[in-house]
């Protein structure tokens, strides 16, 4: 419709911004986040799912389980390459509201499947796979959004945007295991199943991990319909936005976002899964979403700091609290000698997630400032309002495209602790490749964008870092 099309949107016009951009920025902001919300929420159910699967009669092995939690991540990240270059071709408010409908087919899914003991394997792994509709929609999702605002204000959208979205993995962790134990949806959503839990007989409602976000699926699309809005000057297609790969900032950036979002995501999917396994005496489920929760407000809460100090320099400090961050963990699982202490495991988890969320942030707000201060040597004969338009698009397609690459975290993560547990009995293996990533970060951060002289500090690009013409 005509009357949600915006044609001339000029969100660096403070007066344009301050009479009309302003409040049309944050209604398309406000409804992006309950959509995002949702995407996270179903995307990341598996987490919890697979610990209450074998209670209800199915007979996975540990490894096949893991399996289940990394296979969403998997097909996420590579859903995102597509999904972050959907926005400019389709309009965001459409692509929206199909990519929120798109929730409800694994949600209904699971629901059914898990009610039948006998269901196939193949057949939560392609459930599985499906959810990762969800991890597709935030490369769609934070390209959308990123039109909307001024870069002095793009950092902080972009933060509360994805944060209050990553909230959707912590509440889906909250949520699940209520509304699985609950038998009010019954007459709705169909019988629970008896199981015994350490000689407690109880009724496990699992479908409703599944049904219970069909309703909100169907009101957040509906919302997307009526409220968002398409920007004109947004559009391009696929082969103007594909100069991006040709752009070494963006691969750069890709390895820094998969250890900060890619952490974030694949702690998600593995926290209950492993503390289970590590601490069976634990009641673990019950506090599982307070990781995701950390992480997701961190993100929200902290993305002015990156606008008022620098991406870069955030970053820098991120990478270093993650490297100290495994080293706890480390000694909380018993792999300096002594036993495995939970409170010291519980606590180094909740140091990881609210410093990949600080990280989440401060990447983000690297992105568009990097193109910005790329632009006048990529296009010297441009004028200012060229180069600005040309920073928007190529930002929104950097953004895209890392968080593809970053949410591949959600599969190596889960793999690597299956595959320590598998061989070693612990996940000590799995938790060295991540300290040596986090030095490799850590490194990168510094030559390209913190050290005095880069990009970021008012030099030219190295050599070595400098984007591809």
């Amino acid at each position: 419709m005509a009357r949600h099309v915006l044609t001339d949107w000029k969100p660096e016009d403070p007066q344009y911004w301050a009479g009309k951009g302003r409040a049309v920025a944050a209604r398309n902001l406000w409804i992006s986040v309950p959509n995002l919300l949702l995407a996270f929420a179903v995307w990341m159910v598996w987490s919890v799912v697979v610990a209450k699967l074998k209670l209800v009669g199915f007979t996975f092995s540990t490894d096949q389980l893991f399996w289940l939690t990394a296979l969403p991540a998997l097909s996420g990240a590579t859903l995102r390459v597509f999904y972050s270059f959907m926005v400019p071709i389709l309009g965001g408010r459409l692509w929206t509201v199909l990519t929120t409908l798109s929730l409800a087919v694994p949600a209904i899914g699971i629901g059914v499947a898990v009610q039948h003991p006998g269901t196939p394997y193949l057949v939560f792994v392609i459930l599985a796979l499906l959810c990762g509709f969800g991890g597709g929609n935030f490369a769609s999702s934070m390209s959308n959004i990123g039109f909307f605002f001024p870069k002095a204000q793009k950092g902080n959208a972009l933060a509360i945007n994805a944060g209050f979205g990553n909230l959707g993995v912590s509440i889906m962790q909250f949520a699940v295991p209520v509304v699985i134990t609950s038998g009010l949806f019954a007459p709705v959503f169909g019988a629970g199943h008896a199981v015994h839990d350490k000689g407690v007989e109880s009724q496990l409602y699992l479908q409703n991990a599944g049904f219970i976000w069909v309703p909100f699926i169907v009101a957040a699309a509906a919302a997307a319909w009526l409220g968002m809005n398409d920007i004109s000057t947004a559009r391009a297609s696929f082969k103007a936005q594909s100069v991006v790969f040709r752009r070494a900032h963006n691969w750069l950036m890709c390895w820094l976002y998969l250890g900060t979002f890619g952490s974030f995501i694949g702690f998600s999917a593995a926290f209950p899964l492993l503390s289970k396994t590590l601490f069976p005496d634990v009641m673990v489920l019950k506090i599982a979403f307070l990781g995701p929760l950390v992480g997701a407000l961190s993100r929200a809460l902290t993305g002015w700091i990156s606008d008022k100090w620098g991406g870069q320099n955030v970053t820098q400090v991120t990478f270093f609290a993650l490297i100290l961050g495994v080293v706890c963990t480390l000694r909380g699982v018993g792999a300096f000698g002594g036993p495995a202490n939970f409170q010291i495991f519980f606590a180094s988890f909740m140091w990881l997630f609210f410093w990949t969320g600080v990280g989440n942030a401060s990447t983000f707000q690297m992105i568009p400032a990097i193109v910005r201060a790329s632009m006048p040597r990529l296009m010297p004969q441009a004028s200012p309002a060229e180069r600005l338009k040309a920073s928007e698009m190529e930002s929104a397609g950097i953004v895209g495209f890392t968080s593809a690459f970053g949410a591949f975290g959600g599969v190596f993560i889960p793999m690597a602790f299956g595959q320590s547990m598998k061989d070693t009995g612990n996940p000590n293996t799995a938790l060295l490749v991540f300290l040596v990533f986090y030095v490799t970060c850590a490194a990168l951060n510094w030559a390209a964008y913190a050290r005095k002289g880069s990009l970021l500090r008012g030099g030219a690009p190295a050599s070595t870092f400098k984007p591809a013409e």
